[in-house]
């Protein structure tokens, strides 16, 4: 198994060939940066861990360069924050139970730029590699730049695949931007409750982004916790912490559907919530 970029990191936790880890892949995510991957992924990664003939596999597509550092992190190189980032990436896929973790280490600038090479190339070898039921991406509305580059660049790859090779299930995931602002009828839960600890402790791994005051492990637990307890006025939460997903599916199986036109009509249908539910209660009704 080879990448384009020399400082490609694969790992496999459980030692063994690379290829045969990602053949047995049935839940795959990937993600812009170090830490993404338990950020989107919980409910994967917990089921995976619980059912027989079910394995994980994450794919980190960027070198993590960039990011902010302060604390004992503050006077490190690019160079030297991203060994750090690539290390604490792989403790997560050993506390996590992972198949197999891959870190492409494409700088951002050639993710945001469709047609690269050597991310296509990747990304096809990756996906051809493997069968996964289900696949978590960014969601095409996230707020930073990089993420909705990688999921574009996901997208490319997967209507790549022969029609036959492509998951039965794409979903995109709420980082930067949380999703609970979906129409209720748009949105998929995904159990991110079932094992709190594992949770807590997977977003602790990366120091290097949570103790310059960038609280990612906080922020991550308490959104998951609002979104169980404020989906439904109703009803008893049905899970204890809940990621909120939607559906890339169609997507993936059609290339003729267009991207943005998809992702706005998420707005529209919640536009049509607000509007109808003020309508319903308003004067003149």
């Amino acid at each position: 198994m080879k990448f384009s970029h020399p400082d490609a990191d694969i790992f496999v936790p459980a030692g063994g060939d690379p290829e045969l880890a990602l053949a047995r892949v049935t839940h795959l995510c990937v993600g812009a940066h170090q830490d993404d991957i338990e950020i989107m992924a919980q409910s994967g990664i917990d089921e995976c861990r619980a059912g027989s003939g079910l394995a994980f596999g994450g794919v980190v597509v960027t070198d993590g360069a960039g990011s902010a550092r302060t604390g004992r992190f503050a006077g490190m190189t690019d160079a030297e924050m991203q060994a750090v980032r690539r290390e604490e990436q792989r403790e997560a896929a050993r506390l996590g139970g992972y198949a197999l973790q891959l870190q492409l280490a494409h700088p951002s600038a050639d993710v945001k730029t469709a047609g690269h090479a050597g991310v296509a190339a990747d990304l096809a070898a990756i996906l051809g590699g493997c069968r996964p039921r289900v696949v978590y991406l960014h969601n095409p509305a996230d707020k930073h730049d990089t993420h909705v580059a990688v999921f574009h660049r996901c997208l490319e790859a997967l209507r790549a695949l022969p029609r036959e090779q492509r998951p039965a299930r794409v979903l995109g995931c709420e980082v930067w931007r949380g999703l609970d602002w979906l129409a209720d009828a748009d949105k998929v839960a995904l159990d991110t409750g079932r094992d709190p600890e594992l949770a807590a402790r997977l977003l602790r791994v990366f120091a290097s982004q949570i103790e310059g005051g960038k609280r990612y492990d906080d922020a991550t637990l308490g959104r998951r916790a609002a979104n169980a307890t404020f989906h439904t006025s109703h009803a008893v939460d049905a899970a204890k912490a809940v990621t909120w997903a939607m559906d890339l599916t169609p997507l993936v199986r059609d290339e003729k559907l267009d991207v943005v036109n998809v992702t706005l009509s998420y707005v529209d249908r919640l536009r049509a919530d607000i509007r109808e539910r003020l309508k319903k209660f308003g004067p003149g009704r």
